[in-house]
C-alpha cells in the first residue's frame, strides 16, 4: 500500500465523486489533503468529514486564475509545500455534435483543458523549489475513445491528455513527474445524472461498471513513490471497455 505520510496533495472537486473518495482515500495513507471546490461550505464538509488535522478547506473554482493563486499560497502558508496536484474537477456534457453550442465548448474548454493548464502553472513553481512533486491528471477514455454524442468533450478530454505529455517532458528535468488516470464508465453522481447507462456492462469484459475508489487507489500509486520513475504514463481504468470486442 502507498505510503503518503505528511504530503501534502491538493485535490480538485474534492466535494462529490471521485474527487470526494479521492481525498479520503490519500488521507488515509498519511496526506494531508487540500479539499479544493468551488463552495467552501462543501469543501468545509468534506474537510471534517476526513478530520482537519488530515484536511485544508479551500475555494477553488478551477476557471479562475486568482482562485488558484489563492488556494495554494494558502496550502504552502499552512504546510509551507506542495507535493502533490490532482486536477480531478471535470464537466461533462453530452449532446451530438449539431446541438452543441459555442457556449457548451467554451464552458468544456474552460473547466476541462484551462483548469488543468492553470493548475499546472500554479503549482509547478512551488514544486520546482522543492525538485519534487506529481502532478495527476484524471482525464478519461474519451481522449482516445470517445463516445457518441460527447465530440466537445472527448476534444477537451484529448487537449489535456497532450498537455500533460507535453508537461511531463518540460517539467521532468525540474523533478516534476505528470501522468494521467483514464477512467471508463464509474459509477459517481455526475454518470448518474448524464444520460450514459451505467447498468449495460455487456460491452466490459469485467460485466461491471467501476467505482470511484477504484480511482483513488491508482491516484495514490501516482502520488506516491511507488511510481517514482512513471512520467508521462496513462493508465485505462475501465475494465477493459477500450480493448475491443469480446463478440
Amino acid at each position: 500500500m502507498p505510503n503518503l505520510q505528511d504530503q501534502v496533495i491538493l485535490v480538485t472537486g474534492a466535494n462529490r465523486g471521485q474527487g470526494k473518495i479521492i481525498s479520503k482515500h490519500l488521507a488515509s495513507l498519511g496526506a494531508k489533503v487540500a479539499v479544493g471546490a468551488r463552495d467552501i461550505e462543501k469543501a468545509e464538509a468534506i474537510s471534517a468529514e476526513i478530520g482537519k488535522d488530515k484536511s485544508l478547506p479551500v475555494q477553488l473554482d478551477i476557471t479562475r486564475k486568482d482562485d488558484w493563486e489563492i488556494a495554494v499560497q494558502s496550502i504552502i502558508q499552512t504546510y509551507n509545500k506542495v507535493d502533490v496536484l490532482v486536477n480531478n474537477a471535470g464537466l461533462f456534457i453530452r449532446k451530438s455534435l449539431l446541438n452543441t453550442t459555442v457556449e457548451d465548448y467554451q464552458q468544456l474548454i474552460n473547466v476541462n483543458q484551462m483548469g488543468v493548464f492553470m493548475g499546472i502553472k500554479a503549482v509547478t513553481p512551488h514544486m520546482e523549489k522543492q525538485q519534487k512533486g506529481s502532478i495527476i491528471n484524471n482525464v478519461s477514455i474519451s481522449s482516445f475513445a470517445p463516445i457518441n454524442h460527447a465530440a466537445a468533450y472527448a476534444a477537451t478530454k484529448a487537449a489535456v491528455s497532450n498537455l500533460s505529455k507535453s508537461a511531463a517532458i518540460e517539467l521532468g528535468p525540474k523533478g516534476i513527474r505528470v501522468n494521467t488516470v483514464h477512467p471508463g464508465i464509474i459509477q459517481t453522481e455526475m454518470a448518474t445524472n448524464s444520460d450514459l447507462d451505467v447498468n449495460d456492462v455487456d460491452s466490459i469484459p469485467l460485466r461491471k461498471t467501476g467505482q470511484s475508489n477504484d480511482i483513488a487507489q491508482v491516484t495514490a500509486f501516482l502520488a506516491s513513490e511507488e511510481s517514482a520513475y512513471c512520467n508521462g504514463t496513462e493508465i485505462v481504468v475501465d475494465g477493459g471497455l477500450t480493448l475491443g470486442t469480446d463478440v
